[in-house]
């Protein structure tokens, strides 16, 4: 049976159910009601654990809209922004009959090389976008999120009190019929600092296989980060007995699911011996990717339960005869590969772009079918090889690629030149 995470069973439903917040998440339904294209897009901004996707899917619920989300998985980028909010933010809903709200959730996580133009292509979502865009920030008043500001309108979602936590703390372990003393909840929520969804997942942790929670259990309840890392979260899922903790585990990982499938997937030797193991394990997880990617491609992310439940029960509940030990765990062998040779994946990327435009093909066939024969040609006869060259506009660097040898690759440069 599906164990839900108690942060997603309790999630708010309507806009009256939303913890302190809720002249805030008012605000943003009549922002959305209210929306046009040309209109502003809607930032929600505050500390996390505050209400502020929840608000977004509340707010869909009581309108009937549809909530189109750029999950955390999406590297931010402008060809990732534009696969998934531009082409939400211009067509027409298929689930929804009244409209949409596309969400970009924590747009602070946009930093770095991958993230280049990832801002400017939000803009021009927000610019062109039939249907209202939402964002969430922690922090909106970032130097990079200047330009950002000017085309948003900004609500505000305050820090929740102990108390506001305590609230629904003890709510929720009167419909779970747990009985729990006051001062373990009161730890729970001070522990959580104001973040709502970190002291639900705490609390759901350790009533597990309980019905009484007492203050003789804060010994255990130690201070901890808001998210484990992949190598706590690893050992949480291989030592799993049940499905909810496996399920669990997975709830409470600071990587997104694509890069923790990775480290699954490298590790599961580990912690499984037996050959039937390992094929129920990798059978497991290899269905678990048929859905992401289904995901990916179809934007249904009603389907995410089942790859998740497939990464972490499923190959958690495959270790049957293999006893758990406490093993070094490594990082992926492919992403290593990937990041070794980047260098020369771009310059082939590069190469192929170019054949393309003169070819008028695909970059996939250009490097497939066209480079191969480019390649003979510079080796065997380096006149023609620059006369190619500088049809294809190759510079120095893709040349020697191309030849793979000094000697030869010196002579078509000095001939092109």
């Amino acid at each position: 049976m599906s164990v839900v995470p108690w942060t997603e069973k309790y999630a708010p439903r309507r806009i009256s159910e939303i913890v302190k917040n809720t002249d805030a998440a008012m605000k943003l339904l009549k922002l959305v009601r209210e929306w046009k294209p040309g209109s502003k897009g809607i930032l929600l901004y505050g500390p996390p654990g505050t209400g502020k996707t929840v608000s977004v899917y509340a707010v869909a619920n009581e309108l009937g809209y549809e909530v189109i989300e750029m999950n955390a998985s999406d590297t931010r980028n402008v060809r990732s922004v534009m696969r998934v909010a531009g082409s939400a933010a211009m067509q027409s809903s298929l689930f929804a009959k009244k409209g949409k709200i596309v969400l970009i959730d924590e747009i602070d996580g946009l930093s770095g090389k991958e993230d280049r133009g990832g801002l400017g292509a939000i803009i021009d979502v927000i610019k062109s976008s039939r249907f209202p865009v939402v964002l969430t920030a922690n922090d909106p008043w970032d130097p990079r999120f200047a330009s950002l500001r000017r085309y948003c309108e900004l609500i505000e979602y305050k820090r929740l009190t102990m108390w506001d936590i305590v609230k629904v703390l003890r709510s929720i372990c009167q419909k779970e019929g747990i009985i729990a003393d006051a001062e373990i909840l009161k730890e729970i929520a001070k522990n959580a600092e104001g973040d709502l969804r970190s002291a639900i997942n705490d609390l759901q942790a350790l009533a597990e296989g309980r019905k009484r929670l007492t203050k003789d259990m804060l010994s255990i309840l130690a201070r901890r980060d808001r998210e484990k890392n992949v190598f706590e979260v690893l050992r949480m899922l291989f030592s799993a007995k049940t499905a909810k903790t496996a399920t669990f585990a997975l709830s409470t990982a600071d990587v997104d699911y694509e890069m923790l499938m990775y480290w699954i997937n490298e590790n599961i030797p580990h912690h499984m011996e037996d050959v039937v193991e390992l094929a129920k394990a990798y059978d497991a997880l290899s269905r678990a990717d048929v859905f992401l990617g289904r995901i990916k491609r179809e934007q249904n992310w009603k389907l995410l339960p089942y790859a998740l439940e497939l990464m972490s029960a499923g190959v958690a509940l495959a270790r049957d005869k293999s006893k758990f030990r406490f093993v070094k765990y490594n990082f992926p062998t492919w992403l290593k590969e990937m990041k070794a040779t980047k260098g020369k994946r771009d310059l082939q990327k590069s190469i192929g772009e170019k054949i393309k435009k003169r070819c008028h093909t695909s970059v996939v066939r250009a490097i497939n079918e066209f480079l191969p024969f480019i390649r003979v040609i510079f080796k065997n006869n380096p006149e023609m090889g620059a006369k190619l060259a500088k049809w294809f506009r190759f510079n120095e660097e893709e040349i020697a690629f191309i030849v793979g040898t000094d000697k030869t690759s010196k002579e078509i440069i000095k001939l092109l030149k």
